[in-house]
């Protein structure tokens, strides 16, 4: 029979917060925010099946069984730690967890990313990915780079930029349509569809009265939409960022002279205040804003 054994990353969570007797300084011990903390430990009392804190407003205090089993944490971490490892000498490295819409990561974030590794040579960047419009908690990560509408409550919420949204379409399905000429021609196309960029938006700029598409392919990934667009499925809206590699190369062309000027979706940096107390996630926010701000 297969041992069930508790997590040993809620159980540290655990021991910090009992320490500290707060679940924002753990959190900033343990370089998480305190969500994440707060996720560990609701973790652990599902585990053990017990409250393990009493919560009172702002205070945490062990409830009678955390008092009990924080001794018998401290005994198993403990053991842990003093074992001893000869070969590992490596000090621990600073560290921020970034989480990322996977567009942006490849085309804006990652082209970047050299600066601030020269610049802070100390800080190791942790990157994960995230589904714009879905995935909407922070998670364990410190940092998030969120497209949308910029309303998240309860987060520090900061515009990194936004930029026009136009027509795109593959010379093969431009000549396969037999042209377009006019804002009106797209009823003969196929236009692909996103919830991260809608066309109704578009059409106003147009002057098309039209109603959003609801038929056809559906993409819900900026990148792989653009791609969509160059294997000529249809014809999409997409932004300059994105596409400018792709229409150097002639594999894309621009419809018309209409641009967008202020979208529904931007990019937001977003993260909980507690974490730019954090020397390395201040250094972070901080190159973040400056870079992407004058991209």
């Amino acid at each position: 029979m297969a041992i069930r054994l508790p997590p040993v990353h809620a159980l540290s969570a655990f021991e910090a917060a009992a320490r500290h007797g707060s679940f924002a300084l753990a959190a900033e011990e343990l370089c998480i925010t305190p969500s994440a903390l707060s996720h560990r430990i609701r973790l652990l009392e599902e585990f053990v099946g017990e409250r393990l804190f009493i919560r009172d407003g702002r205070s945490v205090n062990l409830s009678e069984f955390g008092r009990r089993y924080l001794d018998v944490v401290r005994i198993a971490l403990r053991t842990l730690t003093d074992f001893p490892m000869p070969h590992r000498s490596t000090p621990v490295q600073l560290r921020v967890k970034v989480t990322l819409p996977p567009t942006f990561a490849r085309y804006i974030f990652v082209p970047h990313l050299a600066e601030f590794a020269r610049l802070h040579p100390d800080i190791g960047i942790e990157i994960f990915l995230s589904v714009p419009l879905y995935d909407l908690s922070l998670s364990e990560s410190d940092v998030e780079v969120r497209f949308g509408a910029g309303k998240y409550p309860n987060l520090v919420t900061e515009k990194l930029f936004e930029e026009p949204t136009f027509a795109v379409v593959s010379p093969r399905y431009l000549a396969q349509v037999g042209g377009i000429e006019t804002p009106a021609d797209l009823k003969k196309a196929t236009l692909l569809r996103s919830a991260l960029e809608p066309w109704q938006p578009w059409f106003e700029a147009a002057g098309l009265d039209w109603p959003e598409p609801s038929t056809g392919l559906r993409i819900d990934d900026l990148g792989l939409l653009l791609e969509a667009i160059k294997h000529g499925y249809g014809i999409g809206l997409t932004r300059q960022h994105f596409a400018h590699g792709m229409i150097e190369s002639g594999e894309v062309v621009p419809l018309f002279d209409i641009h967008l000027a202020t979208p529904p979706h931007a990019y937001y940096m977003v993260y909980e205040k507690p974490a730019r107390e954090r020397q390395e996630v201040a250094l972070f926010i901080d190159w973040m804003q400056t870079t992407f701000r004058n991209v």
